[in-house]
């Protein structure tokens, strides 16, 4: 039952209450479960503070990136002092890049302990989304957990956004744990993606709220890209990598848990799972559930989804909304850092597909910046997974910009992922299994069976002309691809004067 004791108030009036450089730990994790209101109202209120020659910024914290509303809304009204842990607004980008913003990247699942063990300072605020609040202090979550949990345990006060557009039943798709902190932290008793340990709802202290502001609106997830030969190419290859492992007995023949990440290549992977009959049905443990977890499901080639967020376009959200009552066996929306736990990555044997911005040809892979300085949108729960799974997949198309940047290069002009947590690489050229496999062996794989044709004969005279050494590095001209590109605009045509 909604709350008659707790104030409800206007979006302005609770923007009213918010002060120059608070903290405020916001709901969301992507779009799903974002707020929208609230913060659209701080940003008018920053804007009218800083025509009135007044200061205000607030922190900004949420457990991965949001929506237009919330990041969006902020960054154009320049009232975000600073930001962590993800982000993916390029309003929000530009001001990062310029040194504008303090934003510092972190791991995901380290993210919710770093709060709550004091190590970001004090929370002022948490703001969350929620589709139900009662006078007992159950808030009722919608699309998604995050680091919400956390946030409403620290923060000294609560704000509620209730948006109606979510179903109260709702409840009973949410798992809320909180572990203890050191030396008491106890074991995640989760041996299966459906397990749960903790409760359907966000329990905190009523005399904490101190209102909730109604809203009616869907999450703002955008559309998709359609998959394209280049991404189906590469779902196809890692569909068929699997499936050779499955044959190879080095996957057991019931298959093991896939943790996939977010975007265009992801919705491909897992699409091309599903469509492969060597593949059996599978479940997800993994941080955003897209369309495609929801389309693999309703085909009953997803048997169970495990994750922190609901992140579906609002035809799949709507579809869903129709039949709750036969979703609510199949999916489960939990803590990131239970969701990422790197403990229960590692015991359930979680194979992890994530997307690299750039690779090098020893292994090592750059998942956040440009050109080795400019931020993208961060590291998120990539490096949670990537260093535990039981098989770890970077996949990226072999070129972007047409042809003028190889994803694949000497050495990469920033490092996410060591050549020590990445065991298989895929583009829509083919596959390089590097595990059991030296420096010089990796990088003649990944040459030959990732890299694209235009590239392969520069790449393969680079490592030619640095011989030396365990991991044959020229450093005088490992960054000569990158500055041919800043010169002319395109890498190919690097001459090795080595």
């Amino acid at each position: 039952m909604t709350a008659n004791r707790i104030k409800e108030m206007t979006a302005e009036e609770a923007a009213a209450l918010i002060k120059n450089e608070d903290v405020i730990g916001f709901s969301g994790f992507t779009p799903a479960g974002a707020c929208k209101v609230i913060p659209t109202a701080i940003a008018k209120k920053a804007m009218a503070e800083h025509e009135a020659g007044r200061p205000f910024k607030v922190g900004v914290v949420t457990g991965a990136s949001t929506g237009p509303s919330l990041d969006g809304a902020l960054a154009k009204a320049n009232a975000v002092l600073f930001r962590t842990p993800y982000q993916s607004n390029a309003d929000l980008r530009k001001q990062i890049n310029s040194g504008e913003t303090r934003f510092f990247d972190m791991h995901l699942s380290l993210l919710p302990q770093y709060v709550r063990y004091g190590f970001l300072g004090k929370f002022n605020w948490a703001i969350v989304e929620a589709c139900d609040v009662n006078d007992n202090g159950e808030i009722t979550l919608t699309t998604s957990v995050g680091a919400s949990p956390t946030f409403c345990d620290v923060a000294d006060k609560i704000i509620v956004e209730l948006n109606t557009y979510h179903p109260k039943a709702l409840r009973g798709f949410h798992d809320i744990y909180l572990p203890d902190s050191p030396p008491n932290r106890k074991e995640l008793r989760i041996f299966k993606a459906d397990d749960r340990i903790g409760t359907e709802v966000v329990k905190v202290d009523p005399a904490k709220i101190v209102g909730y502001v109604v809203n009616h609106a869907p999450d703002e997830v955008a559309e998709f890209k359609e998959s394209n030969p280049i991404t189906q190419k590469i779902g196809e290859n890692t569909a068929r990598f699997l499936a050779g492992e499955i044959a190879a007995g080095r996957i057991p023949r019931e298959f093991l848990p896939i943790q996939s990440g977010v975007g265009n290549i992801a919705n491909a992977v897992l699409g091309a799972l599903g469509a492969n009959p060597e593949i059996p049905q599978f479940s997800l443990y993994s941080e955003v559930i897209q369309d495609s977890v929801i389309d693999l499901m309703d085909a009953g080639r997803i048997r169970f989804a495990s994750g922190t967020s609901l992140t579906v376009t609002k035809d799949v959200m709507d579809r869903l909304y129709k039949d709750l009552s036969g979703y609510r066996s199949k999916i489960l929306l939990r803590p990131q850092e239970i969701s990422n736990s790197p403990e229960l990555v590692r015991r359930l044997g979680i194979i992890s597909i994530n997307t690299a911005l750039e690779l090098d040809i020893f292994g090592n892979v750059n998942s956040t910046h440009v050109l080795g300085k400019n931020i993208m949108n961060g590291i998120g729960g990539s490096g949670d997974f990537t260093r535990n799974a039981y098989i770890s997949i970077f996949t990226c198309p072999s070129v972007a910009k047409g042809g003028k940047i190889s994803a694949i290069v000497p050495l990469c002009s920033h490092m996410d992922h060591s050549e020590h947590s990445v065991q298989v690489i895929i583009t829509e050229q083919g596959i390089a299994d590097l595990r059991g496999k030296g420096p010089v062996e990796r990088a003649r794989l990944i040459i030959e069976n990732c890299a694209n044709p235009d590239y392969r004969g520069e790449l393969r005279d680079y490592l030619k002309a640095s011989k030396d050494g365990h991991t044959p590095q020229t450093l005088k001209y490992s960054f000569a691809m990158h500055e041919k590109f800043l010169e002319t605009g395109d890498m190919r045509g690097v001459k090795w004067d080595i």
